[in-house]
């Protein structure tokens, strides 16, 4: 099939790369001349694994292909699928311009029938919107479909291969025909495919994302009740995971979701049922949780300092918001630096993919070490905020010998308590008994 993607961020750029390698013929859409110019040449844009493989064997077949010429790529496609930023407004509510904006291009220009998709996460009724505004300015048929994605950045490309289920919003007979035929390379594991209205498909991945996002937001209030109680939020998850009902994912404690998705989704849910007069209690308090998360993981380090936290120079592992990806959309660690920086410490970091666009945002606030050992030296603490695998089974004893005073506050609880007791690590983490050795080591 002929598809146009229309905005080639991670979703757009994983969506039509995978449906290149599936056969189809993809033409992907920016208005960023620049980043066009390097996709022409064969360059990703961000860093997301396994997609770079794909997308440059789709190149060389001629399946995947980059424009900032709109006009073309909708006059060439049956397909036009919409992955365009829906960020928050001042108020909460997704900024739908966009979307809406495009629409209207669309309907400007589109030659015969169409089948326009919002890919993008939008609120309910946008389908409507984005009917009406092409309707206004064409009159050929076309139908609009809400097909929204469910990628997690670090696993995106597997995600799109391999989903757990694809929801398509349609009442159309023709575009369910169309839609079965596009995306069965992908059920080769077992039927996955959903149809329903646009706006239960739209309400759906708010509806999954909020879920989630509580999930997480329970365990970290348990993981506060654990530490006022002595117990361990570690074995909590394990006894609580392994009931199906519940499951093992989004269990784990931490300093709270960030990213491109989450807190934007919750937020405009919240945002949709005060518009309609509805009392979301739920969402409310899961935003509340979240924020108040990584304030409390602050507040830990600045309690052990004390009074001589002005001038202490804390390493940093991990920027992004969570592994195998460089985004720092709503990373926690941005926040935790900021708010230290604020109190007069030196910080360095080290991350194995985030550190160029941290430079980009923060430039020399900080520093930046070539490794995560480097980035320890003469460091008065180690501050973990996100869960590379290369952080999991550290030299524990190069770590000690750099470091001028062994102080670990562990945000993802990566580390064994007896064995951060036996090497006299002071050792604060999430929802678990503080680690403290027999002396004072603060300097």
């Amino acid at each position: 099939m002929k598809i146009a993607v229309i905005g080639t961020g991670y979703v757009g750029l994983v969506t039509g790369t995978c449906l290149a390698e599936t056969g189809n013929n993809v033409i992907c859409v920016d208005i960023d001349a620049a980043k066009v110019a390097k996709m022409q040449q064969s360059i990703v844009p961000f860093y997301e694994p396994d997609l770079e493989s794909l997308f440059k064997r789709n190149i060389n077949n001629g399946t995947l292909s980059f424009t900032t010429n709109l006009t073309e790529a909708v006059n060439e496609s049956l397909i036009i699928i919409l992955a365009l930023p829906t960020p928050p407004s001042e108020d909460g509510s997704a900024d739908l311009s966009y979307v809406l904006n495009t629409a209207e291009s669309i309907g400007k220009v589109m030659n015969d029938y169409k089948i326009i998709v919002n890919k993008s996460t939008v609120p309910v009724g946008t389908a409507d919107k984005v009917r009406e505004m092409v309707a206004a300015h064409s009159k050929h048929e076309f139908d609009v479909v809400s097909n929204p994605e469910f990628l997690r950045e670090g696993v995106a490309v597997n995600d799109f291969m391999k989903p757990n289920r694809i929801i398509v919003g349609t009442r159309s007979e023709k575009v369910k025909k169309i839609f079965a035929e596009l995306y069965d390379p992908y059920m080769r594991q077992g039927e996955r495919l959903i149809f329903m209205d646009e706006r239960s498909a739209e309400l759906t991945k708010y509806a999954a994302n909020a879920f989630l996002a509580t999930k997480i937001s329970f365990m970290n209030e348990m993981a506060g009740l654990c530490e006022i109680l002595g117990a361990n939020v570690e074995q909590i998850r394990r006894g609580i995971g392994m009931d199906d009902r519940i499951g093992k994912q989004f269990l784990y404690a931490g300093i709270g979701y960030g990213g491109s998705c989450f807190p934007k989704d919750v937020q405009a849910l919240a945002k949709t049922a005060t518009e309609i007069g509805g009392d979301f209690r739920i969402v409310d308090a899961v935003m509340k949780t979240n924020y108040a998360q990584r304030e409390k993981f602050l507040d830990k380090i600045i309690n052990y300092f004390g009074a001589n936290l002005k001038g202490k120079k804390m390493a940093f592992w991990g920027l992004a918001f969570k592994p195998e990806t460089d985004d720092l959309r709503e990373a926690p660690a941005l926040y935790l630096i900021e708010e230290l920086l604020k109190e007069g410490v030196e910080i360095v970091a080290y991350d194995p993919v985030a550190m160029e666009n941290t430079q980009k945002q923060l430039g020399d606030k900080i520093g930046y070490a070539k490794n995560q050992y480097e980035c320890l030296e003469n460091a008065d603490a180690l501050v973990i905020v996100t869960e590379w695998k290369n952080f999991r089974n550290p030299d524990f004893e190069q770590m000690a010998a750099k470091l001028s005073n062994k102080a670990i506050f562990d945000g993802r609880n990566l580390y064994n308590l007896d064995r951060m007791q036996e090497l006299g690590f002071y050792y604060n983490s999430i929802g678990r008994q503080v680690i403290q050795p027999e002396y004072s080591v603060i300097k």
